[in-house]
């Protein structure tokens, strides 16, 4: 961990106030896997931001990004060591890696005494269902309890796509006519692929939309696949990491992960204006992280379309590094 200069008195100017920047690694281990069309998530690895300013205020921060490629950030981290005015570190915000730029946005965010309100409590989620027959038993668990509505999100395109059609009738027969369903394809579906489960889902009320039902390079088979089934409900997800230009274009519901793409403060002031169809989603945080998750959540569902958040429940790690205290998961990724 680099040495802090002293902290010095700002000179009218909070612009030209000096911060002082620390960083910690931590690695946290999920509770089990989750197998998706792109990977195998076991553990989230990455970085706790540090940032204190006049009069020791105190501002936090998480840089983990869900690829699990560490170097770009160990590279704009060695950067920022020597970067202590908060203009600086404003001006080099803008061109960080998007997981490093959400932790040093939500530190000076917070030094700056945002979000305005107290931290807020997430709604209740979305189920997040295991691959393969396990989705069954879950499902039926929940479906049991008689608790409605609810929404599931079924991660599809990670096993042969026969076994997942077979799994579908079977999860639609236990599904009941107050639960809806979300089918996440992680952008690993072909164009006739698509097609298929876009010809069996259209017009079945239980369908909350299909996210990332193709590459999310492939526009043009996006456009294609809306041409040829309209009102077909898709949200994107990778996409927006792609093609950033869409979470202002792309009309549909859009799922947000607000660690994975930058400075918090833009949505987090597009929420507290009603934005409608964003649908915020874990990218497995540590507390830190997960704070801000949850606020934003919380801000959506007050807004002028409410769903269940993304937020993973029972698939997110316990302990010190969960915990809503930052001090206590900074202290907790010293110890590990």
């Amino acid at each position: 961990m680099p040495a802090i200069a002293p902290l010095t008195e700002p000179a009218g100017d909070p612009a030209g106030e000096r911060l002082g920047l620390q960083w910690r690694p931590f690695r946290l281990a999920l509770p089990q896997p989750l197998r998706t069309a792109r990977a195998l998530i076991a553990e989230k690895r990455g970085w706790l931001l540090r940032l204190e300013g006049h009069g020791g205020a105190l501002g936090w921060g998480e840089a983990a990004p869900l690829d699990g490629e560490l170097e770009p950030l160990a590279a704009a981290l060695a950067h920022l060591g020597a970067t202590r005015a908060r203009s600086e570190l404003e001006r080099a915000l803008p061109a960080l890696p998007p997981a490093l730029g959400f932790a040093l946005g939500a530190a000076l965010a917070e030094l700056d005494g945002l979000p305005r309100r107290r931290w807020l409590k997430a709604p209740r989620a979305a189920l997040l269902l295991p691959a393969g027959e396990a989705a069954l038993e879950v499902l039926a668990a929940v479906a049991g309890d008689g608790v409605l509505p609810f929404s599931c999100k079924w991660k599809v395109a990670s096993a042969g796509d026969a076994l997942e059609r077979q799994l579908l009738e079977r999860l639609l027969e236990r599904l009941p006519p107050g639960g809806r369903l979300r089918l996440d394809a992680n952008g690993g579906w072909d164009r006739p692929t698509a097609a298929a489960w876009a010809e069996r889902l259209r017009g079945d009320p239980r369908l909350e939309w299909i996210e990332q039902p193709l590459h999310p390079r492939d526009q043009e088979g996006l456009a294609e696949l809306l041409e040829r089934y309209p009102g077909l409900p898709v949200a994107l997800d990778e996409a927006l990491q792609c093609h950033p230009q869409l979470r202002e274009g792309w009309g549909g519901w859009q799922v947000r992960r607000p660690a994975q793409e930058g400075d918090p403060r833009p949505l987090l002031a597009e929420l507290e204006r009603g934005r409608p169809r964003l649908m915020l989603s874990t990218g497995f945080e540590t507390g830190i992280g997960r704070r801000w998750l949850h606020h934003l959540a919380a801000l959506q569902a007050e807004g002028p379309t409410p769903v269940a958040p993304g937020l993973a429940p029972g698939w997110q790690a316990a302990g010190d590094l969960a915990s809503a205290d930052p001090a206590r998961v900074w202290r907790a990724a010293h110890d590990a």
